[in-house]
């Protein structure tokens, strides 16, 4: 890694490579882009016709990590986009060359992978974060502070939707997507267990059930799934990529220009005093004490939805510098991704799982 400057008047730009020039890779470059602190210093992509497009953002663009690495000298982080079986082998080449990187989510295909990839970070002593950016977002932000200032009282219960329909050209454009293991569950799923842990804290039993893909792909296109978490509070999530809807966080937060919006909601938050609905920020409780026979009303919250990949890209230079720890680290990243193989689990066998503690908390944790 680099020395660098604080950032400021006159500081050097953090440069960042992109492995992945794909959909995600393209908006991450975007994100570079929209940061004055930031530039793009390589494109890795090894498909052709990927790579020969690359080639329209006026950056050296090459097939494999290590060409990069060895041609390229002045790189200060790397940005993983790419196929999830990738992100280990792509981290560790990163962490071996002391480079920080960001990984998108989910961290690895298995959490055994995953553990691998965050001990060697920590042991090398190498930022590792996870693309989990929706922590970014003001909208969540201020739904974490309603949580825990005490707005809907002792949390209870989350009520999660997340469904839409990807067209039939985005599994066309990488069959990788039709894949077992690359269904919602682990592609979509994800962002919102995250997110889950993030206002409620850790999860400690998983309920599941998963159906086949109509398509006739080998992942499912449909689960749905029980969290029961260590403070007592239980979520419901169900997932679906083949659902014509205008329920999921895409199409409601406002957080992405690429998904119309609408003006519904996708998370419904429970508590002993009142009840808090996502991305809308309203806070519904009653007049006097819950009652059930007495009026409720609706007070909103303040937030307007952010550029997330660009205050995660903005974060990660950062962390970089030595100017802040990550939001999102690989050992965060890990434990989301627990939790989704515990779903895959309990949808597999129609059996509860219960989740341990990882050993290396320790170790790892700041």
């Amino acid at each position: 890694m680099l020395e660098k400057e604080k950032a400021g008047s006159g500081a050097a730009a953090t440069r960042i490579a992109l492995v992945g020039y794909g959909l995600v890779g393209k908006a991450h470059v975007s994100a570079i882009k929209r940061s004055p602190a930031l530039e793009l210093a390589a494109i890795v992509e090894p498909a052709e016709a990927s790579r020969q497009s690359a080639l329209s953002e006026a950056v050296p663009v090459f097939g494999s990590l290590e060409e990069m690495f060895d041609q390229v000298t002045s790189v200060d982080g790397v940005i993983l986009a790419t196929p999830t079986l990738l992100h280990v082998e792509q981290g560790l080449a990163c962490i071996e060359r002391q480079c920080p990187v960001l990984v998108e989510k989910p961290i690895a295909a298995t959490s055994a992978d995953g553990l691998a990839l965050v001990k060697a970070a920590n042991d090398s002593r190498v930022p590792l974060l996870v693309g989990h950016h929706r922590r970014y977002n003001p909208i969540v932000r201020a739904t974490k502070a309603a949580i825990e200032n005490g707005d809907v009282g002792q949390l209870r219960a989350i009520q999660t939707t997340c469904w839409f329909y990807k067209p039939d050209h985005y599994f066309d454009e990488a069959p990788w997507r039709t894949k077992k293991g690359a269904g919602p569950i682990s592609v979509n799923l994800v962002h919102d267990v995250d997110l889950l842990r993030h206002f409620c804290g850790e999860v400690v039993r998983v309920q599941a059930q998963a159906v086949p893909s109509i398509r006739g792909f080998e992942n499912e296109d449909l689960a749905a799934a029980i969290l029961t978490f260590a403070n007592g509070a239980v979520a419901t999530i169900s997932v679906a990529d083949a659902i014509a809807s205008p329920w999921s966080w895409e199409l409601t937060a406002r957080e992405n220009p690429n998904f119309p919006p609408t003006d519904q909601t996708c998370y419904l938050i429970g508590g002993t005093l009142g009840s808090l609905t996502v991305p809308d920020l309203k806070v519904w409780s009653h007049e006097d004490e819950p009652n059930w026979w007495t009026p409720m009303a609706a007070r909103n919250l303040t937030a307007i939805s952010g550029e997330s990949l660009t205050d995660q890209a903005r974060h990660f230079a950062r962390v970089i510098r030595g100017e802040e720890e990550p939001v999102v680290s690989g050992f965060e990243g890990l434990k989301s991704l627990q939790v989704v193989e515990a779903v895959h689990q309990a949808a597999d066998t129609g059996q509860a799982v219960e989740i341990a503690q990882l050993e290396i908390d320790e170790d790892v944790a700041d």
